[in-house]
């Protein structure tokens, strides 16, 4: 593995995540530890308006063994 990708993966927090009351295993390689971030979810008509900010937005989980991000909408 490249030494990037290692030290971005260990800057990255590993946790167990719950999401909805359940626990999150990873349909890819079964794993269970995640990365959490949030992503907006860009449409073209706010975009053309410079209204990115009101777009919704989405939280990803990112498993820690192969990569795979499990996206989830915004509440």
């Amino acid at each position: 593995m490249d030494e990037s990708v290692k030290n971005f993966n260990n800057a990255m927090s590993e946790e167990e995540c719950i999401h909805a009351g359940h626990k999150l295993r990873c349909p890819i390689c079964g794993h269970n530890r995640f990365s959490k971030r949030k992503t907006l979810l860009n449409t073209r008509l706010l975009t053309f308006f410079k209204l990115d900010w009101a777009n919704q937005g989405a939280i990803n989980y990112i498993c820690n063994q192969c990569g795979h991000i499990i996206w989830f909408q915004e509440d």
